[in-house]
């Protein structure tokens, strides 16, 4: 291997260290049908996607729910110490690409076939946490006073 692609090699390994993800392959559902699914979720806290899932009454809320849970078990090997109710993990991407299609045959009028696709996909599920900036009150309070003392002053040159 050259030095560049062993570089590369080496920096790939190093992101996967803080990628905390599962996939799930060749699940024998429509995309389509796995898709409705996974926009439910994209963005969510872990909490309320579980919550969501189990509750979907679609085929593939299973799947994914069973998905999303391998991903925080993957998240719990890499971070040992760390309490999982602490880390505040949201869904950061979830995305369902098209697998093999198997092609079968189901007979037609007047010695035809008509050709059926069964689909699958793969389905990629991608944890991160979100870190909470701690805002004082004092801040908050002079970026609200600040807008309505200028909304004041313009309003009473305007009617002079």
């Amino acid at each position: 291997m050259g030095v560049r692609k062993h570089l590369r090699a080496e920096k790939l390994k190093e992101e996967r260290k803080t990628k905390y993800f599962a996939k799930l392959r060749n699940c024998p559902t429509s995309p389509r049908k796995m898709r409705l699914v996974a926009d439910l979720i994209r963005g969510r806290n872990v909490d309320e996607a579980l919550g969501i899932l189990k509750f979907t009454k679609k085929e593939a809320a299973g799947r994914l729910e069973k998905l999303l849970l391998s991903a925080i078990a993957n998240w719990q090997n890499k971070n040992e110490g760390v309490r999982l109710e602490e880390s505040n993990l949201f869904i950061k991407e979830i995305f369902v690409d098209s697998a093999r299609m198997l092609k079968r045959i189901r007979p037609a009028p007047q010695g035809r076939a008509h050709r059926i696709r069964k689909r699958s996909n793969h389905v990629t599920l991608v944890l991160d946490s979100r870190k909470q900036a701690t805002v004082s009150n004092e801040d908050l309070v002079e970026k609200v006073e600040t807008p309505k003392e200028e909304k004041v002053e313009a309003t009473k040159e305007n009617t002079k």
